[in-house]
């Protein structure tokens, strides 16, 4: 477990500019993309359900708020720039979007949903005439699982670097909450600063959110007219749900995020932040427990699955900032820390995911509100236990139970909601 923070930061915490699901489909068919020459003449994407669903209507930045995976997968065939990562969409240059917009309303453009896939999978298939490449991501919004050359498979160099699935998560599928407060108690100083340019990068996009006539928006305007105090609570939930509504709005601002997920990193990052600073916690402590908050979420979503019918905003990063308040205040408390895990699964375990739209901002909003809450709560001993509904006798156990009914349990509502969804498109 010594260098599973390290591990987690790499892999899951960095900087991305919109939704990190259309921005995966644009990573591969960019990666796909660098190795061809000439003009794109046509891009062909299959993905899972969950990543077709998130990119349905979420605007994407620099578009001029237009929205959906079919232009992002476009945008990446012509921009052809995989290392920018998750910030691929930065400084789209006005003719290369002209030039996708040109692509995707031709047909030559094309996006499916490959029903039998569950967990994150992209495949783009790109051509230049008759010079074709393909990418596939599987397991991670940037693990290239393989990449082909008319046919031959490009093992290193250039575009062509593969990224095989990391064995932190096995690490991690393997740990106990007591892991988690090792790993973040043994922050390195690169590590903390590291931490803090995402709190700052969050607090940014909180920033240009609120400019917008949203959700972050309206629950200021209730503070301003006194329906709500100017309070921990409140702050929490406007500046979380602002810097959401930037990211759905297609802002171009990145935010850091966490799991993969920028809404999660919101949650994950600003909820801890804004709690300590407002108990007067030593800044040094609260880096650790935002260290600690995005180990929580990440070892939910190794058995939740990268994209699940339930919202990881709820029962993932909401449960990390609950865990990493808990910490701020008492330590590598076991007791309470499974306390403040069970009170907000029980909470708001049952969110769904209805696909990235401006609507998460009100999911993250009621996130960030219940993991104070619970971590209050737990802090002072009190919270759900096993007597109650699928609360399990260990936090670890809560985390699987949830699991279980997200991807058992909730089979089929994914396919539904993307249904309903599709239906509306159509």
């Amino acid at each position: 477990m010594k260098n599973l923070l390290r591990e987690v930061l790499s892999n899951e915490v960095y900087p991305a500019m919109g939704c990190t699901e259309p921005v995966a489909v644009a990573f591969a068919a960019a990666t796909a993309a660098k190795l061809l020459k000439g003009r794109t003449t046509s891009v062909l994407v299959r993905t899972d359900p969950g990543t077709y669903k998130n990119g349905l209507a979420v605007a994407i930045p620099n578009t001029g708020g237009r929205k959906g995976n079919l232009l992002a997968a476009a945008v990446g065939s012509v921009v052809r720039r995989p290392e920018l990562g998750a910030e691929l969409f930065k400084g789209l240059p006005a003719a290369r979007l002209r030039e996708a917009s040109a692509l995707a309303a031709s047909g030559r453009a094309r996006i499916e949903v490959d029903h039998s896939r569950a967990g994150l999978y992209i495949s783009a298939e790109v051509r230049a005439g008759s010079d074709r490449a393909v990418c596939v991501l599987r397991g991670g919004h940037r693990s290239v699982a393989s990449l082909t050359h008319n046919g031959r498979p490009v093992v290193k160099g250039g575009a062509g670097a593969m990224k095989r699935a990391p064995a932190y998560k096995k690490l991690l599928r393997g740990a106990t909450l007591r892991d988690l407060f090792r790993a973040a108690d043994g922050a390195s100083p690169a590590e903390l600063k590291y931490l803090k340019a995402g709190v700052e990068m969050n607090l940014a996009a909180s920033a240009e959110g609120l400019k917008l006539r949203k959700v972050g928006y309206y629950v200021d305007d209730l503070i301003r007219r006194g329906y709500l105090r100017r309070d921990i609570l409140s702050n929490a939930k406007l500046k979380a749900a602002a810097a959401t509504d930037a990211r759905m709005a297609g802002v171009p601002v990145p935010v850091m995020s966490s799991g993969e997920s920028g809404n999660q990193g919101v949650v994950a990052v600003l909820v801890p932040w804004l709690v300590g600073k407002a108990f007067k916690v030593p800044e040094r402590r609260i880096l650790k427990s935002i260290a600690l908050s995005h180990l929580v979420n990440s070892y939910i979503k190794v058995f939740t699955g990268e994209l699940a019918p339930i919202c990881g905003c709820a029962v993932a990063a909401g449960v990390g900032a609950a865990v990493a308040v808990v910490w701020q205040r008492s330590g590598p408390d076991r007791k309470k820390a499974a306390l403040a895990v069970n009170t907000v699964i029980s909470d708001i375990g049952g969110m769904l995911c209805d696909g990235a739209k401006s609507g998460c901002a009100l999911k993250v909003a009621s996130s960030a509100d219940s993991a104070i809450r619970a971590a209050w709560m737990a802090s002072n001993g009190e919270g759900i236990t096993e007597e109650e509904g699928f609360i399990g006798r260990s936090a670890e156990e809560t985390i699987k139970n949830i699991s279980r009914i997200s991807s058992a349990g909730m089979d089929k509502v994914d396919g539904i909601i993307l249904e309903i969804m599709s239906a509306k498109r159509r």
